[in-house]
This record gives structure tokens, C-alpha cells and sequence, in this order.
């Protein structure tokens, strides 16, 4: 999976280290249950050389949960740009995203569990890019299958969504090699792709 990091800002290894070992953190632990030094201590830096990079715990979930959903739509609008035939935009879609939930199930455990976290205006924009990445796939759906309702394919996207983003509780004992395909040929099936 491609690396991503959050808005405006120059990726740093240092940064995208203390990102992935924070996301692990708060998926395991929770926001609040997270201290500064527990993520220093995970990205080998002490709690307050953190603050180089982020100035605040919430700074640094908000940057985790916009940039990983402006990684989405990104990809997502990409794919759709380069995919014109309808099954294929479709299976691309359904391929970036697995591979995304297979990757980094910690992003998902964290947007579950701690969007309400987050500021509200950087929960707002996370609202926002969802509803615009869900959008591509809405057009995607719409295109590629039997005549649907707007509702209907606005269910079976979230059907979809649920599948894929159930990684963190269904795969954890498994490779990702082993569930890309089935998980692919999963969502596919559910969105008569």
C-alpha cells in the first residue's frame, strides 16, 4: 500500500513512524487511553520530541484521520479516472480498498472509535472526504450493475464498506494474502460485479 501522510504537510520518515506507531496505539488502547510518551516510547523518541512534529495529541489524530480519508478519496477519483469500463473502475475500487483495510485495519478501529475525538471542524472535512469517497463508489455501483435505486446503491456501497472495513475483528489471524482474494471476490459478489 502506498504510504500516506496528512494534510499540508511534507511526508518525514520520522512523522509517518510516529503516525503508524499512533494508530496502532489508539486502536489498541484508545485516544484517551494513549499517553504522548507511549507513542514516543513506540516510535523510539521521548514523549516531548512528539511535539517537533505535532503540537497536540488531537493534532496528530486529526492529521491520521484526514489524511488517511484524503488518501482514500484520492485513490478513489484516481482510479476512477483511469478505469472508464464500469466492472473494471468497480473492481479497482474494491481492490484499493481492500488492500487499504487489509493494511491498516488500526485506521479503521481508530475512525470507529475515535472521529468523536477529533475537533469539529477537523471532524467536519472527515465527514466531508467520506461523503465525497463514497460518492465515487456510489457512481461506480450505479454504473456497473443493475438498475438501482439512488438508496439501493447507496446501501450496497455501505454493505460493501462493511465487508472490507470488517478486517480489524475478521482477519487477524489470517495474511493479507490470504483474505485479499476472498475479500475481493466478496464484495464484488455483494455488488454484482
Amino acid at each position: 500500500m502506498d504510504t500516506w501522510s496528512g494534510p499540508g504537510s511534507a511526508p518525514t520518515r520520522r512523522r509517518e513512524q510516529i503516525l503508524v506507531e499512533a494508530s496502532r496505539l489508539f486502536a489498541h488502547h484508545g485516544f484517551h487511553g494513549t499517553s504522548i510518551d507511549g507513542i514516543g516510547a513506540a516510535a523510539g523518541v521521548s514523549g516531548p520530541a512528539i511535539y517537533r512534529h505535532f503540537t497536540s495529541k488531537e493534532s496528530l489524530l486529526t492529521e491520521m484521520l484526514v489524511g488517511i480519508s484524503e488518501y482514500l478519496l484520492d485513490g478513489g477519483r484516481r482510479l476512477a479516472a483511469t478505469h472508464p469500463a464500469p466492472a473494471e473502475r468497480l473492481g479497482a475500487l474494491v481492490e484499493f480498498h481492500v488492500d487499504f483495510a487489509l493494511h491498516r485495519p488500526e485506521l479503521i478501529s481508530v475512525q470507529d472509535r475515535d472521529l468523536a475525538n477529533l475537533p469539529d471542524d477537523a471532524r467536519r472535512r472527515v465527514r466531508a472526504l467520506q461523503r465525497a469517497y463514497v460518492e465515487v463508489w456510489e457512481d461506480a455501483i450505479a454504473r456497473s450493475g443493475p438498475d438501482r435505486t439512488p438508496d439501493e446503491v447507496r446501501i450496497a456501497a455501505h454493505a460493501a464498506f462493511g465487508l472490507m472495513n470488517s478486517t480489524p475483528r475478521s482477519t487477524a489471524h489470517t495474511s493479507a494474502e490470504t483474505a485479499a482474494p476472498v475479500l475481493t471476490a466478496m464484495a464484488l459478489a455483494a455488488l454484482g460485479g
